[in-house]
């Protein structure tokens, strides 16, 4: 900073009010760019790398985490709004939002001359107070299908269109509640989701059970079993190599066929035990069938001798899969077969093998009691499936959340109209003295955002929407916004609900983003920040202060 600007208070105050500038156009310019998006109705955006790839969606976490964004408020806006999304799942578009208006609402009051922490002040009240009546308008429900069922679609219906929303909302509900073990939360990862380019989004279908991605290697196994008993080995049913270098020396055609002979045993010994279990279970019954799943290899004269007894037989298979199987049919993975016994088998209604295209496909389904799930996303295409895919994650987040939260907010931006009302009221409004009022009522007039930016992206008059609203929440009415009509509709009984947990952190990020933005007053080009906190360049060590 040069002498003049410090002997000149004038010019100190215009680059400070130019800083502050800077970071309000930098929150309005986010919030334009993603406020189409909204809603059910909102809009698509593409995306385009700069080696040609495209990606067409809708989500504001997918936007903000793929953008270029070179401001580093609007920067600081979209990493805020993506820790959102991977705290409650949903709500990035709502954080990036209401940031922006909040921003705009305090211009207006900068302009006439009101301080900024007096409005940040006012803020700190508001979210408190805010905070304060979300608890007590959300609706403590019990978990029931029929309410996840509406927490799922909402949710989905703001990612895809409505067809394929209705779709997918049973399969990812149906997801959840198999996993569940009450009063455990769920685990989310017991969910698998596999994608799979063929035929239609439509197409798209739970598996309880699991898809393993590849089939049986020799042509004569069975590639339909029912009713079979499930066997996961880490076994190697081949020629094992050595792990250090070793040699055999022979000296006749005699000595090379005894030793190949005692390798063929020694693998031998292995597959007849797997044999006398399938015969002691199966017997010759057509209606029982035995799956051996392998970790490791099976050569091909070891799966000759399976297909010859009927035993359909997958080698390689994955790590995450064998851990999965034991989760969906029961069992326990063997890694010797010297101990083989039924009750360490697994079992599976249904055993079968599907190709597509060049791919073969696995799947184990009809299983008795699965702590794990497959969620098979199918598209024509993978700008299809990419979307579809962060659609199917945000909505098991949302019925996740109702689970544990045991509660939901009713949606179509009622809780923004009644929350604002609430702050306006005069018995609220009488507890605010001094000059943080206007902070207040700026933050009252921000939450708006988001009842306005659904009627616009619904084609609907904003003003005459927001008028309905405020008149219905003023004779005490809990009403959302009928994207169709315009009209004031009862969230409940159309069962449009939003997630508690992310309007809670909505409403409290917002409001810290947009505080910590107004309070900045200059920018300033810094030395390279490390991310471990060391020691900067010219710097000897930690300063005092800094951490």
């Amino acid at each position: 900073m040069s002498a003049a600007q410090l002997l000149n208070p004038k010019a100190e105050s215009r680059r400070r009010g130019e800083a502050l500038s800077v970071n309000i156009a930098a929150g309005e310019g986010l919030q334009d760019v993603l406020k189409s998006n909204l809603g059910p109705l909102g809009t698509i955006k593409m995306l385009v790398d700069g080696s040609g790839q495209i990606k067409l969606t809708k989500d504001g976490n997918v936007l903000l985490r793929e953008m270029q964004i070179q401001n580093p408020t609007a920067v600081m806006i979209a990493r805020a709004a993506t820790a959102q999304d991977d705290i409650c799942g949903d709500g990035t578009t709502s954080v990036v939002l209401l940031v922006g208006e909040l921003l705009k609402q305090a211009n207006r009051y900068i302009a006439e001359g009101l301080h900024p922490r007096i409005i940040t002040d006012g803020f700190e009240i508001g979210k408190t107070e805010a905070l304060t009546f979300l608890d007590s308008f959300k609706l403590p429900k019990e978990v029931d299908r029929e309410l996840l069922l509406s927490v799922a679609r909402t949710s989905l219906s703001t990612k895809l269109n409505a067809t394929l929303a209705s779709k997918l909302t049973p399969d990812i509900v149906d997801a959840v509640l198999a996993i569940y073990q009450a009063p455990a939360k769920p685990d989310l990862h017991m969910v698998e989701i596999m994608k799979m380019q063929h035929r239609t989004a439509s197409e798209t279908q739970l598996i309880r059970g699991l898809a393993l991605d590849h089939g049986v290697r020799h042509p004569d196994m069975p590639s339909r079993v029912e009713n079979a008993y499930i066997l996961t080995l880490n076994v190697s049913l081949e020629y094992e190599k050595t792990e250090i270098n070793s040699s055999f020396f022979y000296s006749s055609a005699e000595q090379r066929d005894k030793l190949v002979d005692s390798e063929r045993r020694f693998v031998d010994a292995k597959l007849k035990k797997i044999v006398e279990l399938k015969k002691q279970l199966c017997g010759n019954d057509p209606k029982k069938g035995f799956v051996l799943i392998n970790q490791k290899g099976i050569d091909l004269l070891s799966l000759d001798v399976l297909a010859k007894n009927g035993i359909m037989a997958l080698r390689r298979a994955k790590r995450r899969n064998m851990e999965r199987l034991q989760l969906v049919c029961g069992g326990i993975s063997q890694n010797s077969v010297d101990d083989l016994t039924p009750d360490i088998l697994g079992w599976a209604g249904l055993v079968y093998e599907q190709q597509l295209g060049e791919e073969k496909y696995t799947f184990v389904e009809e299983v008795k009691d699965p702590k794990s799930v497959t969620l098979m996303i199918k598209g024509p295409n993978q700008h299809t499936i990419t979307q579809i895919t962060d659609a199917v994650r945000d909505g098991l987040r949302s019925v996740y959340n109702m689970i544990v939260d045991k509660s939901v907010v009713p949606g179509a931006g009622a809780f923004q109209v009644a929350c604002a009302a609430h702050l306006k009221s005069d018995a609220f409004a009488k507890t605010v003295k001094g000059k943080a009022k206007w902070g207040v009522e700026a933050f009252a007039d921000a939450l708006l955002i988001i009842p306005k930016t659904l009627a616009a992206n619904a084609g609907l008059d904003i003003q005459d929407a927001l008028a309905a609203l405020q008149d219905e929440v003023s004779e005490g009415n809990t009403v959302g916004l009928d994207l169709t009509t315009g009209q004031p509709m009862d969230p409940e009984l159309e069962g449009v609900y939003d997630s508690f947990r992310v309007l809670r952190n909505c409403v409290a990020s917002s409001a810290s983003i947009a505080s910590n933005l107004l309070l900045c007053d200059e920018l300033l080009k810094a030395r390279h920040m490390g991310r471990q906190g060391g020691p900067g360049p010219g710097m000897d060590g930690p300063q005092p202060g800094m951490e």
